[in-house]
């Protein structure tokens, strides 16, 4: 049968799998053995991709909005033409910082997202946001000013895996994530620490849990980094070697109480003092924050001490530990240490992180009467309508643009009030890539060959194609004449053309991927001209780290090791290692001025200073509502067909017997569930593993399909305002709510 290679893209990790057809239908979905990071392992959740690639609400043509709201066919020629035009009225009247990119491609749907900053930059626009906004902001801030780069763990090699926040039997996050969750659990010299409110699947395999309340991490990780400074527990002479700020790190958490904190949280003192003594005895020890602590209070302080943590116990830069990757896109950027500093949104005033204005003041930067508000969007393979916190005021706001263009597989939530919809093909009928990668020591790159054509009788065109017709819309893109000359002389001849064509021409530069998917892309093997802005990233690493890209088996020097590794990436159908570290590379990639590690910033130490006693619950909201938990059936929403889901099909709310009890509820009954923002009618799961006082929603439903709604949609319960004061992340695992018992 034929099996063809390709990845999940229903999380960070991307497994490689293989799929056998049926007509259009997906028969069989498995694990590739031959993927260099999976190595054949896969969970269930892609094994029912099928109601993805053959969902009822896919777009199959261009789509105009009339003016009583309803949408007209209309062809490709038109659609782009009066985009493009719109647009550039906006720009005209406006500039083109009033004009606001939404998305980058998506989970796993990042090659086509690599072409989008062309179409952007040739119009002027600035200012952009996506979802690692809503997540990983404040993680990116501390990892620049600590590090001027961020750190991965080394799970496989570690003696100790420390889990913050994290569940990833269902969120997975590493490779082989289940395989390596056993591994560790079941190995006596090796260690299993989770943090997290919640008894999970993982927290079920741990040899340590630390269950603090919800809400309360940031005691309970202040209290564990203060016990490796009080009872000497930490790494001194590599500090002094690697690290500056140690004193005044240490002189804040030799104050904090470290009883009275372990109160606090609801655990107990001597659990946490075992677990930082079982952390600063590995010779190794991984760390891996994630959602729990990433949108709750405190969130970007959490990121600060689950730093410390590591680095104050020396597990950065060796096998095992912590770890910066070799990116192969620069999906993070860096400016704390770079002559620009912060920048800030223009309405909200609100920090920008890695070129990332914060989600949670999107609405605000639309609906105020300000002369600098943006008045047009551009979303691409997003829903911020469904996925950004208030959903009602987003609507509002989308709603209140001068233009809103959405390129999609599906008719979302947010196409449903654009001005024009743009199809795209799914993710297995292009060529298409992701740019998580972020392992280390050795680092793979996937780019994935179409499993089947697009729906006969469709419009569609790929994402690359769409920007480049824009961009040459609006007059952007130069004579391309003299890069397909050089080509024809032979890719060595192209590279130095190209070079030397975006240093003399700064409206080449500007739209740089698009001149390569124009001038090389048509003479790239089976179609695959969508990776022609690969050829630019596979040179940028070779130049960068050419003795990892060596290391990795790509043979050369110059410009022919970025060929080479470019030629590698076209003809490796599941995948390819790019960069392979050896042990203290990792040291060198510390992006500070001297080098170092900088421990102190000012500004967190002084929250941990100020942290004081643990509040207590709103009496009106009396519980705390995790709204986005991932479950064995949920998933980013390009899944929209409800019947991907085997089991807790419409999305129950978890509640504690106790508080059952207590109000009245049933197992299996209904309840009204409200916040702040919104109420809902849900049903009741009864289950010990949440505390008292803590109830959860699954994160992927309330979405539209077929007509019907199934489940709650999170974010018409969540808060703009209720975000972190540094990153802007929302804390939608700690929203205040209240449960009541219906009929």
């Amino acid at each position: 049968m034929d099996w063809k290679p390709t990845a999940c893209v229903l999380c960070a990790c991307n497994c490689g799998i293989e799929i056998r057809l049926d007509g259009r239908r997906f028969d069989r979905v498995r694990g590739d053995k031959a993927h260099p990071s999976s190595q054949g392992y896969t969970c269930e959740k892609p094994l029912r991709l099928d109601h993805y690639q053959n969902g009822a609400d896919r777009l199959t043509h261009p789509l105009r909005r009339r003016p009583d709201g309803t949408f007209e066919r209309v062809d490709w020629d038109t659609a782009i033409g009066e985009v493009a035009e719109r647009f550039a009225a906006v720009r005209d009247a406006h500039g083109g910082e009033s004009i606001f990119y939404y998305g980058g491609g998506g989970q796993g749907n990042h090659l086509g997202g690599s072409y989008a900053g062309s179409f952007m930059r040739a119009l002027g626009a600035r200012y952009r946001s996506n979802a690692l906004a809503q997540e990983k902001t404040g993680q990116f801030w501390v990892g620049d000013r600590m590090l001027g780069n961020v750190t991965f763990g080394d799970f496989e090699r570690c003696e100790v895996a420390l889990f913050i926040g994290k569940n990833p039997w269902q969120s997975h996050g590493i490779p082989r994530t289940r395989p390596t969750l056993r591994e560790i659990a079941r190995d006596p010299d090796r260690c299993l620490i989770v943090i997290d409110p919640r008894r999970t699947e993982t927290a079920e395999l741990a040899d340590i849990h630390l269950r603090p309340r919800p809400g309360t991490d940031a005691w309970l990780l202040t209290a564990l980094a203060a016990v490796l400074v009080q009872e000497d527990l930490i790494a001194t002479e590599w500090l002094a070697r690697h690290a500056v700020g140690l004193d005044e790190v240490t002189t804040v958490l030799s104050k904090v109480p470290v009883a009275e904190y372990a109160a606090g949280c609801g655990v107990p003192e001597g659990l946490v003092r075992g677990a930082a003594r079982r952390i600063a005895s590995a010779r190794g020890v991984a760390v891996h924050e994630d959602l729990g602590v990433q949108m709750s209070p405190h969130s970007t302080l959490n990121s600060y001490l689950d730093n410390l943590i590591y680095l104050l116990t020396g597990n950065f830069g060796r096998p095992g530990t912590n770890n910066p990757p070799i990116p192969f896109a620069p999906m993070i950027t860096f400016s704390h240490w770079g002559p620009r500093r912060d920048r800030f949104s223009p309405v909200a005033g609100a920090r920008i992180i890695s070129g990332l204005v914060p989600c949670n003041v999107i609405a605000e930067e639309i609906l105020t009467d300000h002369p600098a508000r943006y008045r047009a969007m551009f979303v691409e393979t997003a829903n911020p309508a469904h996925s950004l916190a208030d959903s009602a005021r987003m609507r509002e706001a989308l709603e209140a643009l001068d233009l809103l263009v959405v390129v999609d597989v599906a008719m979302t939530e947010t196409a449903r009030l654009a001005d024009y919809v743009l199809p795209a093909p799914t993710q297995f009928e292009k060529w298409e890539a992701t740019f998580f990668n972020f392992e280390t020591p050795a680092n793979y790159f996937h780019l994935r060959a179409p499993v089947l054509d697009p729906p006969p009788g469709s419009d569609l065109l790929p994402e690359p194609e769409i920007h480049s017709r824009l961009c040459e819309a609006i007059g952007a893109v130069p004579d391309l004449t003299p890069l397909r000359e050089a080509l024809s002389r032979g890719r060595a001849a192209f590279a130095e053309a190209f070079l030397a064509a975006a240093a003399a021409d700064p409206a080449l530069a500007t739209v740089a991927p698009v001149a390569l998917y124009r001038a090389l892309g048509p003479s790239l093997p089976d179609g695959a001209a969508a990776a022609a802005s690969l050829w630019a990233l596979a040179h940028k690493v070779a130049f960068a780290h050419p003795q990892a890209v060596r290391r990795a088996g790509i043979p050369g020097e110059g410009l022919e090791l970025g060929d080479n590794l470019f030629d590698a990436i076209l003809s490796g159908r599941s995948g390819v290692v790019f960069a392979v570290d050896e042990p203290g590379d990792a040291l060198a990639r510390v992006g500070t001025p001297d080098g170092r590690i900088h421990l102190e910033i000012p500004e967190l130490l002084e929250e941990i200073s100020r942290l004081g006693g643990v509040p207590g619950p709103d009496p009106a909201f009396p519980f705390v509502l995790s709204a986005g938990e991932r479950r064995a059936f949920t998933a980013n929403t390009i899944v929209r067909d409800p019947a991907w889901r085997r089991r807790d099909g419409a999305g129950v709310l978890r509640v504690n017997p106790g508080d059952a009890a207590a109000l009245g509820l049933a197992d299996g009954g209904p309840a009204r569930l409200t916040t702040r923002r919104g109420s809902a009618e849900v049903t009741v799961e009864l289950t010990d593993s949440l505390q008292p006082g803590h109830v959860s929603l699954p994160n992927g439903l309330g979405l539209q399909y077929a007509g019907t709604v199934t489940g709650v949609a999170p974010n018409e319960l969540t808060s703009v305002e209720d975000r972190d004061p540094y990153a802007g992340t929302p804390w939608h695992k700690h929203v205040p709510a209240r449960v009541e018992a219906l009929g």
